[in-house]
């Protein structure tokens, strides 16, 4: 073969490469855009299907002309209103292991806000004041005016203001690894749109899916497909999101107050947070404001209710008779 002729060969096998590849790109194109398109019907059709299988729970009732659902379980003389933390899917299913624990001593009520569980969601701005105004709201319809509170994670913020506007009601407080205003990483700006579209686009199904948060917890398989459902359903809704978008100003504003002196005051916190070296150090920075301050570091993620329930609440009762 003479050297034109291999130059010929070799500039037509140049230009087949080009083709090639751009036919290549074309197919893994198209097959991103059909795997985007299934993931996003599999997700309207699964939720169509799904909202019919969710189990009705608690009872609704009415504020700020919206349904707040709320589950109250046990007959105990006294009360503990149980809040949540930030973005858990369902309240009162969440809370199971430890109103399961409470529920033989205390009357135990969950109010999930709106946006959580089975309550509407709102349009109202989520600001620490309007969550703290709202759940109020709801213990007044049900007339109840005297109780404890247990809060999990950003419920620490919330409790914060809900018991300075509320000390004539409030009997203790009690945190499960519950957030401190001064923790840092509070102010950073959170990615709200691509939560917004992990939701909407089926991404956030799909995740949950491929990973089971409740592995090591001690739900029954039927508790654990609810939460699953719901939270496919509306994990990561509007007001939600409005929600994340207010965390750093409630963080801020929450740095004004201080838990009351003389209320009592005991904090169930993670032994080893991967976030913050000083999540323990925080937390009994938070304990001295109060006569009655008391840290537990317990051995545990920050869903401490979830595998220990029962040791948090044989502490929190054996606490609450030392305090009396």
């Amino acid at each position: 073969m003479n050297v034109e002729l291999k130059k010929e060969v070799t500039k037509k096998r140049m230009g087949k490469l080009p083709r090639i590849i751009l036919k290549s790109l074309g197919v893994i194109a198209g097959l991103i855009v059909l795997f985007l398109a299934v993931v996003f019907i599999v997700n309207i059709v699964c939720n169509k299907i799904e909202q019919g299988k969710i189990e009705p729970y608690g009872q609704k009732v009415s504020v700020d002309g919206k349904n707040m659902n709320v589950l109250i379980q046990g007959k105990g003389d006294e009360t503990v209103v149980l809040l949540t933390g930030a973005g858990t899917a369902a309240p009162a299913l969440d809370f199971k292991p430890l109103i399961d624990e409470l529920s033989p001593f205390y009357k135990v009520v969950v109010v999930e806000p709106f946006g959580y569980g089975l309550s509407d969601e709102t349009e109202k701005e989520r600001t620490t004041e309007n969550i703290v105004s709202e759940v109020h709201e709801a213990l007044q319809q049900l007339n109840i005016d005297r109780y404890i509170l247990m809060g999990h994670s950003i419920a620490g913020i919330y409790s914060l203001d809900y018991v300075n506007k509320y000390p004539d009601e409030v009997i203790a407080f009690a945190g499960i690894d519950s957030s401190v205003p001064t923790q840092g990483g509070m102010d950073a700006e959170l990615p709200l749109g691509t939560l917004t579209f992990l939701q909407k686009s089926g991404f956030l199904r799909l995740a949950n899916n491929l990973n089971d948060p409740y592995a090591s917890s001690t739900f029954d398989d039927q508790t654990k497909e609810q939460m699953k459902m719901i939270s496919n359903i509306r994990g990561n809704n509007a007001t939600l999101m409005n929600e994340m978008k207010h965390i750093s100003s409630n963080f801020k504003e929450a740095q004004k107050l201080k838990f009351p002196k003389t209320l009592p005051l005991i904090l169930f916190v993670q032994a080893n947070n991967p976030a913050l070296e000083d999540w323990i150090q925080l937390h009994e920075e938070q304990a001295k404001d109060s006569v009655h301050g008391k840290v537990m570091i317990l051995e545990g993620g920050h869903y401490l209710h979830h595998t220990l329930a029962k040791e948090i609440v044989e502490n929190f009762r054996k606490y609450m008779e030392e305090t009396k």
